[in-house]
């Protein structure tokens, strides 16, 4: 029996018809596994990451270093490792934090409406108006210790670029969950609910929020590639993930004064950043389309 256009199991078949999403999903599952098998690597090559070996210095490809090492003699393949596992997690719990906080303003802002409505939009008119990158670099090099943290302690600084990412990055999520609730708000099971006295904050619990997941889930996914990528230009500025902790942006600060004499030490985690970018585009992509319902249900189709 064919799924209901709306089920789960409808929106799975549909992604699962999408070649190009299910490539971008593989490619990020092995970049997932890559960067829990740090530990395995380093035991396996008897190393640390942060290892350093001033005479394995730049060296090439060998039994010791599989693809070489850094200006520092440092094992290129666990820095690119430990790289995938900052990078990753700093977009992935960027991406949360930042659907929680737009999924939050975006539904109350809808569900409500009224002069709430008009206080958080005006809110979030004003954050998108902020020039990002200035913005960014001046938050980053806020002194953490007015905030009882350590900058020196890699958790407190990852932390710290997490909060800035999301801090900035809510806005799109909060729209799309605003305009979702708008609709569902004035469905009949809402009426239905509110007429039985349910409260409001049920409602937007039980009704509003399940029926609005569609496009937050659709803008979560593709945001996590842009947050890679914004931690990635913080990093390569200073203001990011600091030695010696690696980050695929950290790693090129070090190779641009030896893209001549090494150009690896740049291509490896400038191609690592591209794929990954590329990949959670081409997956949100998909996941979009997998909440399509108009794409099974014949006659609805965009001509």
């Amino acid at each position: 029996m064919r799924p209901a256009p709306g089920s789960r199991l409808g929106a799975w078949r549909r992604f699962c018809r999408h070649g190009p999403a299910v490539a971008a999903g593989a490619v990020l599952a092995v970049l997932g596994l890559m960067a829990l098998a740090l530990p395995l690597a380093e035991a396996a090559l008897g190393l640390r990451a942060e290892t350093i070996d001033l005479l394995a210095r730049l060296s090439g490809p060998s039994l010791a270093h599989p693809i070489g090492a850094d200006e520092l003699g440092r094992d290129l393949l666990l820095r690119l490792l430990q790289g995938a596992r900052v990078s990753l997690f700093v977009g992935l719990a960027a991406a949360l934090v930042t659907t929680f906080i737009g999924a939050v303003l975006g539904l109350t802002a809808g569900y409500f409406g009224g002069w709430l409505d008009a206080v958080l939009m005006r809110i979030t008119d004003f954050v998108i108006a902020l020039p990002l990158l200035p913005l960014l670099i001046v938050m980053a090099a806020a002194d953490l210790s007015r905030l009882g943290l350590d900058a020196d302690r890699p958790e407190h600084a990852t932390l710290r670029i997490i909060l800035i990412l999301a801090l900035v990055g809510w806005t799109t999520v909060a729209r799309l969950a605003r305009g979702a609730a708008l609709v569902v708000r004035e469905r009949e099971y809402v009426q239905a609910a509110r007429a039985l006295g349910t409260g409001s904050t049920a409602i937007l619990l039980r009704h509003v929020l399940p029926n609005s997941l569609s496009p937050i889930v659709v803008a979560a996914t593709l945001s996590v590639g842009n947050l890679i990528l914004t931690e990635s230009v913080l990093s390569f500025l200073g203001l990011g993930i600091q030695p010696p902790l690696a980050s695929w942006g950290g790693m090129l600060t070090g190779a641009q004064a030896m893209i001549r004499d090494a150009p690896q030490l740049a291509i490896w985690p400038g191609l690592l950043i591209f794929v990954t970018v590329v990949a959670f585009n081409v997956l949100g992509d998909g996941v979009r389309d997998a909440f399509d319902v108009e794409a099974d249900v014949p006659g609805l189709q965009t001509r």
